[in-house]
């Protein structure tokens, strides 16, 4: 039993440590920002610790856990409106773009991180698995809907608790959550495509194809392994390019800037989507420093999207280092391991 005996903190540290994991993702599902659902699961852990005399195991721990975690999210959301970050000043001018993006606090998740959370569908209600739902484009659909049909959405078909949980879970009835659900599957049908096989040989090939293009300047390169579709991003920069003529545009402005400053790329797993940590020095310069995270969706043989992610303090939760050295191997495209879910930088 967890009352009682069990009420010290290293039984009740063995509870929360088995869904830690999953509680982090969960946030991050529901705010769209690393940073935010980190501060996120502390503030869970807290009040489970706090509330933890009130538990009288009418629900399993999980459930439990997850009912805190969600409705900590959603007054988080309510309270205190998105946190939305500092957009960065471009170094050159850009051309003017196909959009705005509103989702500036997008974060990309580091794969590392989703060790010891099961691939597997978690419930006999779970609509997607974990590979499609921590992809980028799922992400991003999710922010774009009203907090608590995101919610549902989450709790029913990604983790798999049955209507009445969910209902209990958000203090509402389930006609209410049979609705919600409703609306948060139309918004999401036309977006919905099948994700990429993690890791798989053709989504790696892909990305050495751009990395090597980008490595090159060869703005042609870059744009031929794109779909006629493609979106272009930069959280939490706004300009957003759509098709193959603005991305285009966009690129020859970044690399006439870029003319002959030396280039890294170092590979990266996010979103369990390929990526790629850049980096930028001055000619001359001994070493470089971050210059934005690729995260690379793939669709088929070509790139459906690219979103690059001005974060630079995320490096070292991607495995990514601050500074490359500049001094040998110049232009060389390290080749993509297999998808690595080993526990990460802390």
């Amino acid at each position: 039993m967890l009352l009682g005996v069990e009420r010290s903190e290293q039984a009740f540290r063995r509870l929360v440590e088995a869904h830690r994991a999953e509680l982090r993702l969960h946030c991050y599902r529901m705010l769209g920002s690393l940073t935010d659902a980190e501060d996120m699961l502390q503030e869970t852990l807290l009040a489970a610790w706090r509330g933890l005399a009130g538990y009288q195991e009418r629900a399993s721990p999980r459930t439990w856990l997850y009912r805190i975690a969600t409705n900590r999210c959603l007054n988080a959301l309510r309270d205190a409106g998105r946190r939305v970050p500092a957009q960065p000043v471009p170094p050159f001018q850009p051309p003017e773009p196909s959009r705005r993006a509103e989702l500036t606090w997008l974060q990309p998740y580091p794969d590392a991180l989703l060790a010891g959370i099961p691939d597997a569908a978690p419930g006999p209600e779970a609509r997607y698995q974990q590979a499609e739902a921590v992809q980028l484009a799922f992400i991003a659909a999710l922010q774009r809907m009203p907090p608590r049909q995101a919610a549902v959405l989450l709790l029913r078909d990604v983790l798999g608790f049955a209507t009445e949980e969910v209902a209990g879970m958000l203090g509402t009835g389930p006609t209410a959550v049979k609705g919600a659900l409703q609306r948060a599957r139309a918004a999401l049908a036309t977006d919905r495509t099948p994700p990429a096989r993690p890791g798989s040989a053709q989504q790696r090939a892909v990305a050495q194809r751009f990395a090597s293009a980008y490595l090159a300047g060869d703005v042609d390169g870059v744009v031929a392994l794109l779909t006629d579709d493609a979106w272009l991003s930069m959280p939490p920069a706004p300009h957003e390019y759509h098709g193959t003529d603005a991305i285009r545009a966009f690129l020859r402005a970044s690399f006439g800037y870029r003319a002959d400053r030396p280039v890294r790329l170092l590979p990266a797993h996010a979103n369990t989507q390929s990526a790629y940590g850049s980096y930028l020095g001055e000619p001359g310069a001994p070493t470089a420093g971050p210059a934005g995270l690729f995260v690379l969706t793939v669709a088929g043989n070509r790139l459906s999207a690219v979103t690059r992610f001005h974060l630079d303090d995320l490096y070292p939760r991607f495995g990514l280092p601050t500074t490359v050295d500049l001094t040998g191997n110049a232009g060389a495209v390290p080749p993509l391991s297999p998808r690595r879910t080993a526990p990460g930088p802390p």
